[in-house]
């Protein structure tokens, strides 16, 4: 689809300056709207919301459908009567990188106990949506709590060192289980309410400040996940529930070994004969918490790369045809439309961006990566369409300021001959030539904006650990800069476009 000419912030909730040691659904996030809207953009750019996995990677998730309880807001559960004001003196200040640890050492006991309350002392209307929310959304729920439960049960243990009966789904196994864990699913229940009361309330809030989210989904799910675990039959397992290969990307010329991401593959053959059901309730799920959807490693669906599971690294593999054209088709039937755009960077074929045209959806242009040589001139503005979205950056980039600093002399040379005059500000330059492109789409990461140096720095892919732990410190966000923003929106012609049906909602949590 074609979208309305706008910009928009990248920023993922974590890194807001929330009180509780990370960024949550609380009033900085509700600050942090007031401010697109006073710089006058019209998308708020997220990560993916689920609860994360190894790493702490927003991009691996235990649940294709969940949501990340640390991102839950205990002071706004407080302002609606889960807990008392006083319990919150335990949590850490506004300041600081997320130390994800002492987040849930000191964070979850208190949602546990607050969900506790809920279920006590919940009034009338509070337990009427609560339980909606249960009977709506039990076909992904009930899966998902029991499976979040049996993981913490068995210490964190992947779910096929459970014993066999339960990682294999034995009914009778599964029913022992649910009566043993009841207690805990009760909690993991009024958490996921909580969530998504919480979210789609500071949605609504966006809305009617004209402002939409862009989500993001991973291709690929974590073998250690609920959906995994409770769709065996999916995804390419053996007889013993291992996977027979993983995802991954081959050699090129950032890594002579590739990439291993070990995600499990799908069984595209047996999602087609069931109508590809199981990836449109996703995306549906999607497009119900989102309004527009970044597709990670879309290429995925033309060709993807088949790594042996016993392989160490990804040399030895192959690419395989995905889905194409026919599984787009199928979306499109069942959610009438496709609001998507498609991160297509790296190395892309020529059938790759013919499937992205026939299928009308935008692509990707950064432009940190458009100076490196003659070929990467396909990321600078003057080389796009409007059916693109560009950013300066995203969140596996070092910022502008750091890339400046370390670029080789080749890349400044051309930046400054395109860019001009910089005065000493290389991120402001990148952010005008951005904005003034024919892209539809302008997306900008907020380090970006507030011209911060590596320390700021969101995700380093070569690097297992520290990473998704950045937050930028209360006081950033200033008049000046939103009047700053708001101009150059102006004269680029990005006003954001008010959002049908838009108003704040009364939410329960």
């Amino acid at each position: 689809m074609s979208f309305p000419r706008s910009s928009g912030i990248l920023l993922h909730p974590t890194c807001l300056p929330s009180r509780g040691g990370i960024g949550d659904f609380g009033p900085a996030a509700y600050q942090f709207l007031d401010f697109l809207a006073q710089a006058r953009q019209g998308i708020w750019q997220v990560l993916p919301l689920g609860p994360v996995g190894c790493g702490n990677s927003p991009y691996s998730s235990t649940s294709a459908f969940a949501g990340n309880p640390l991102l839950i807001s205990l002071e706004r559960l407080a302002a609606h009567g889960w807990m008392a004001e006083s319990q919150l003196a335990a949590l850490p200040d506004t300041a600081g990188s997320v130390d994800y640890d002492e987040v849930r050492s000191t964070k979850l006991p208190l949602l546990n106990a607050a969900a506790k309350q809920f279920r006590g002392k919940a009034g009338p209307s509070q337990r009427a949506r609560f339980e909606q929310f249960c009977v709506a959304n039990s076909w992904w729920l009930e899966d998902f709590i029991l499976y979040d439960s049996l993981r913490d049960y068995h210490q964190q243990e992947t779910w096929n060192q459970w014993p066999p009966e339960v990682a294999r789904r034995e009914p009778e196994a599964l029913e022992r289980v649910r009566q043993e864990l009841a207690a805990e699913l009760d909690i993991r229940r009024v958490i996921q309410f909580a969530f998504f009361e919480q979210w789609h309330s500071l949605r609504a809030y966006g809305h009617s400040r004209s402002i939409r989210i862009a989500g993001d989904i991973a291709i690929f799910v974590n073998y250690d996940s609920a959906d995994v675990w409770t769709n065996p039959h999916l995804f390419l397992l053996d007889e013993d529930l291992k996977p027979q290969a993983v995802s991954g990307v081959p050699p090129d010329a950032f890594s002579a070994t590739g990439q291993r991401w070990g995600n499990p593959l799908y069984r595209w053959e047996v999602m087609r004969q069931h109508g590809y059901r199981w990836w449109i309730e996703r995306l549906r799920w999607a497009l119900e918490t989102c309004d527009y959807i970044r597709i990670d490693h879309f290429r995925g669906f033309e060709k993807f790369w088949e790594i042996p599971a016993g392989e160490p690294t990804a040399v030895h593999g192959r690419w395989v045809d995905g889905p194409k054209d026919e599984i787009f088709h199928k979306f499109r039937e069942a959610l009438g439309g496709l609001p998507f755009f498609a991160e297509d960077l790296g190395f892309i074929t020529p059938e790759v961006h013919a499937l992205r045209d026939r299928l009308n959806i935008p692509g990707m242009a950064v432009m940190q990566f458009g100076f490196g040589d003659p070929g990467a001139h396909i990321y600078l503005p003057h080389r796009l369409t409007p059916n693109r979205v560009i950013y300066t950056g995203t969140h596996d980039n070092d910022t502008l300021v750091a890339w400046w600093k370390t670029c080789t002399d080749y890349e400044r040379r051309c930046a400054q001959s395109y860019l001009g005059n910089n005065d000493g500000a290389i991120h402001w330059a990148f952010i005008r030539a951005a904005q003034a492109s024919v892209a539809n789409l302008c997306v900008v990461p907020l380090q970006d904006i507030l011209g911060l140096g590596s320390e700021a720095r969101m995700n380093t892919p070569s690097r297992a650990s520290g990473n998704w732990k950045w937050r930028f410190a209360p006081g950033a966000l200033t008049s000046d800069l939103a009047e700053r923003l708001a101009i150059l929106v102006e004269v680029t012609d990005r006003l954001p476009v008010a959002c049908p049906g838009s108003s704040a909602q009364p939410y329960a949590a």
